[in-house]
């Protein structure tokens, strides 16, 4: 769902033993790879890729002819009904906004696109723009209708983006063609949302390191060994995914929802362990949002999801669950 030109957000690097086989594909505005590491059929390739671009072309902003667009296109004015997959996804986002109070909210659309980040019309807008456009970032102005599987944005000009969470969406439909197929360890990486399934050969957990935010992509500064569960999901968002400087001035593209400006909070990047990658690549987002201590409460909803918040002073912040060695002593874990 990210905009032409972004850069693809490659959060995570696996530190692991070499793959079988792996095949990698540009959709939901990223590069989708997935690595099978135990014997099993070249369909399952195609029926996992199928499925990604079949939400990509259901959830895109990109796409005219997708739910998403027409669902825009028809904002106060008429409901639409849309794909199961859609309604799912969106009900999902509603879910979130209520319980961040509005910290996520899949209705950003109008200020993604005034700001324009990771294309090639980012700009920094006006203060005019901004506040002209803020009344239409609103998650309660989005009408759903369960039986009739439709969809309304109560106020023309309202535009949705999924961007924030179809991704762990596509994560977990690809996990499930996986898991159907029978095989049993496998990684998926969508544009830094990743899934493991199963553990390595040896039978020891994967292990993942986090990106250092203040450096190329491909430096980490931290491992998170995960558990050996069945399935898990990391996911990042950070400052540093997608963004432009102007005047000295450092733009990033996770907008808060008051103001209509980069969220600025001291936080550079916030990871969350979760076994669901919809429900990791929202709180995600969310937390980021929020701020540490706010984000802290969000998470009591929700056990069993763990994080890790990085801040601009190299402090890093970690919640109980998690098994994480800082690898680069510039950080430090408080």
């Amino acid at each position: 769902m990210a905009c032409k030109n972004c850069l693809p957000a490659l959060l995570l690097i696996f530190i692991s033993c070499a793959p079988s086989t792996s095949r990698t594909e540009y959709a939901l505005g990223t590069k989708c790879s997935v690595t099978l590491f135990t014997p099993f059929k070249e369909s399952v390739y195609r029926d996992i890729f199928a499925r990604v671009r079949e939400i990509d072309n259901l959830m895109s902003v990109n796409v005219s002819s997708s739910d998403v667009s027409r669902i825009n296109k028809a904002a106060g004015v008429d409901r639409v009904k849309v794909n199961k997959d859609t309604f799912t996804v969106i009900k999902r986002a509603v879910f979130y906004s209520e319980i961040s109070g509005g910290a996520f909210d899949p209705s950003v659309g109008p200020l993604v696109s005034l700001w324009g980040i990771g294309s090639e019309k980012e700009r920094v807008p006006s203060q005019e723009e901004i506040e002209k456009t803020l009344p239409l970032i609103n998650w309660r102005d989005i009408e759903l209708d369960e039986e009739k599987r439709s969809v309304f944005l109560k106020r023309k000009g309202m535009a949705l983006d999924l961007g924030a969470i179809a991704k762990g969406y596509a994560a977990n439909e690809a996990a499930a063609i996986i898991k159907e197929a029978g095989i049993k360890r496998a990684i998926i990486d969508f544009g830094g949302n990743i899934v493991t399934l199963g553990e390595k050969k040896t039978g020891t957990p994967w292990k993942v390191g986090i990106q250092n935010p203040n450096k190329r992509r491909g430096d980490y500064f931290g491992i998170i060994q995960l558990n050996t569960a069945e399935k898990q999901t990391i996911v990042t968002s950070g400052a540093y995914e997608r963004f432009f400087e102007k005047d000295g001035t450092h733009y990033h593209h996770i907008l808060s929802t008051v103001t209509g400006y980069p969220v600025k909070n001291g936080i550079l990047s916030v990871t969350v362990i979760h076994s669901d990658s919809t429900h990791a690549d929202a709180i995600s987002t969310s937390l980021f949002a929020l701020g540490f201590e706010k984000g802290l409460d969000l998470l009591d909803f929700f056990p069993g999801t763990e994080a890790v918040f990085v801040f601009e002073d190299n402090s890093v912040r970690v919640t109980p669950g998690v098994n994480f060695k800082i690898t680069d002593k510039t950080f430090s874990i408080k």
